[in-house]
């Protein structure tokens, strides 16, 4: 496998992973699991988790911990982890599951306006690769809004009766939830996009990524502990039921916040955030796929119309970020190999 595509194929593996966590996590909080306490203990399986790995595998890479990189690291964990996760079970209360898959794929676009606003990012329209990120951002974005709402004739019709009313919800909501769960969502879709952002900060002081993680998630565990407590002081709440509860945040905990934190990090460190972020509408047509076959829902042609726009809006910046990254090399071995000829005439002068 060439180094160049293992980034691809792990963006590619941790999408699926959310894909099984956005069915997890629906169907744990429908058995009356309360969401902050889910999120908090999704948290601490993680870094009891990760937690061992960090210490033994990364003793040679950790560099000291300052206070004010801790500190760092703390508002890191409440912006992306703590306020993201708990600001997206908020506004679902108030808007629908479709709306709030539709609005999560605004990820790449929010974290490319942010990537250029900190610098980590480059856009010019003057050239082939600036126009291919900048048209495929507004396609992908596009195709995730056609494939949560344009319908279309069915393709595979598996449910009968009750289609109409599930896709006809968003319009039933009233404006003034409705105007609650996108201001709410959108919240929670900034801020973990400028988790993603801050992270290429942060790797440069602290290159350990296990243990960067692993504080996040301690962190984070911390800090929905106090969210919870503050939204529902009954005991009875905290206690974990067996089954499919019990699976999930286990699932969420160990192989969402565990094992996919990790590679996100890492996949951010080679190719950065905005090439991470692209991936994000990857989820919504796994999970879609999944849910036609496991909860039997319908498959329209206008979901996979807007598959295939996602698919060409990621293809399109993908290929605009790897012509870049062609260019930037092109000009560095030009300047080495002009910098060579100067000093050969020097020496030949000599």
């Amino acid at each position: 496998m060439e180094k160049n595509h293992r980034p691809h194929i792990a963006m590619l593996f941790i999408q699926i992973i959310y894909a099984g966590m956005a069915l997890f996590s629906k169907l744990a909080v429908s058995q009356g699991t309360n969401p902050f306490v889910f999120v908090f203990y999704r948290q601490a399986f993680a870094t009891l988790v990760l937690a061992p790995f960090a210490f033994f595998l990364e003793s040679g890479k950790s560099s000291p911990l300052s206070f004010v990189l801790l500190v760092k690291i703390f508002l890191i964990s409440l912006c992306g982890l703590t306020m993201s996760l708990n600001l997206y079970y908020v506004a679902i209360n108030y808007t629908t599951a479709t709306f709030a898959a539709a609005t999560t794929n605004t990820i790449p676009s929010i974290t490319f306006v942010l990537a250029l606003l900190f610098r980590l990012e480059t856009l010019s329209l003057k050239k082939t690769h600036g126009l291919a990120k900048a048209l495929g951002s507004a396609v992908g974005v596009s195709g995730a809004f056609v494939f949560a709402f344009v319908k279309g004739p069915s393709l595979i019709n598996q449910r009968s009766g009750g289609g109409d009313v599930a896709s006809n919800d968003v319009v039933s909501m009233s404006t003034e939830n409705w105007l609650k769960g996108s201001i709410t969502m959108l919240s929670a879709n900034t801020s973990w996009c400028l988790w993603l952002v801050l992270q290429t900060k942060v790797m440069k002081e602290y290159p350990a990524k296990l243990r960067l993680v692993a504080l996040q998630c301690f962190f984070s565990c911390i800090q929905t502990a106090i969210w919870a407590v503050s939204v529902d002081r009954d005991p009875s709440v905290w206690k974990l039921q067996l089954g499919l509860p019990l699976l999930s945040i286990a699932y969420c905990g160990i192989v969402v916040t565990g094992i996919t934190y990790w590679l996100q990090v890492w996949a951010i460190e080679k190719r950065g955030p905005v090439f991470t972020s692209m991936f994000t509408p990857l989820a919504l047509i796994i999970t879609s796929i999944l849910s036609s076959f496991l909860f039997k829902e319908s498959l329209y042609l206008g979901s996979v119309g807007g598959a295939i726009l996602m698919v060409g809006g990621l293809y399109s910046v993908l290929w605009g970020k790897t012509r870049e990254e062609t260019d930037k090399t092109g000009d560095i071995q030009r300047g080495t190999k002009e910098e060579n000829i100067v000093l050969d005439r020097i020496s030949t002068q000599h």
